[in-house]
């Protein structure tokens, strides 16, 4: 009934098997792991190729665009043609730490851009700290968003999502907006239109339980209270989501 469209499991200490159990008797039946870096987006290719409703996407994070070498490329173009291969991502701007330099990141970026469209593949965006130049480089890019693209666990506010709207962008939240000081989430939320929304957990990261690792497990917790948030029923937005899930992500159940 489930989906969580942006977790981690490379390196990240999850018994897979076990917890795939855990995950689909909490009723997720479809994960999308995230790719990060070339070898974790490696990783993310042979675990889901042994599951049934498990996806990857395969690109590299800003803090690691300086990797983003010619050899790293051509690796990265190989594992987006893949067939479990649903997205390019994760790619983007990250501000919050000086490097690397943002000339570096905005470059990196660019050229990820650049093979997702090349491959008709839609892009899961990191965007942190840095809306006036990320709103800048898909509005000089937008043909290359022809394929649809996502704000992954979206923070730049209500206020700039029609910004990321006539670009033809989708919004995807999790554990923050369990939060009890997570107000600006809360109004993207409620602001974000019903055919524009995802469900995820960026798991291990930003569970709904403070202090506890996440898991995809979690999403059925983080969906009730996105639903809440919106004043709609949990099995209407659960079926909302997957249908804008599928809408995006192409390859999904292929």
């Amino acid at each position: 009934m489930y989906l969580d469209i942006h977790a981690h499991f490379a390196e990240e200490g999850y018994d897979v098997p076990a917890e795939w159990e855990r995950i689909r008797a909490a009723g997720v039946d479809t994960l999308v792991l995230a790719g990060d870096t070339l070898a974790h987006s490696r990783m993310h290719a042979a675990i889901a190729a042994h599951y049934d409703g498990m996806y990857f996407t395969a690109g590299i994070h800003p803090s690691e665009a300086a990797s983003l070498s010619q050899e790293a490329e051509e690796e990265l173009r190989a594992l987006l043609g893949q067939e479990k291969c649903i997205a390019a991502g994760e790619i983007g701007l990250d501000y919050h730490w000086d490097t690397p330099a943002r000339q570096v990141q905005q470059a990196a970026f660019s050229r990820q851009l650049e093979l997702a469209h090349a491959l008709s593949l839609p892009v899961q965006i990191h965007s942190r700290d840095c809306f006036a130049d990320m709103l800048a480089m898909l509005r000089e890019r937008r043909a290359l968003l022809a394929h649809g693209f996502l704000m992954h666990c979206y923070s730049h506010g209500a206020q700039h999502m029609d910004d990321f709207l006539e670009l033809g962008g989708y919004f995807s939240f999790g554990g923050v907006a369990c939060f009890k000081n997570a107000k600006s989430v809360w109004e993207s939320v409620q602001a974000c239109p019903a055919d524009r929304i995802l469900t995820e957990t960026d798991s291990p990261y930003l569970s709904p339980f403070r202090g506890q690792k996440n898991t995809p497990a979690n999403i059925p917790v983080i969906a009730a209270r996105l639903a809440q948030l919106r004043g709609e029923r949990v099995e209407a937005f659960a079926l909302q989501v997957r249908k804008n899930a599928h809408t995006l992500f192409a390859k999904l159940g292929k």
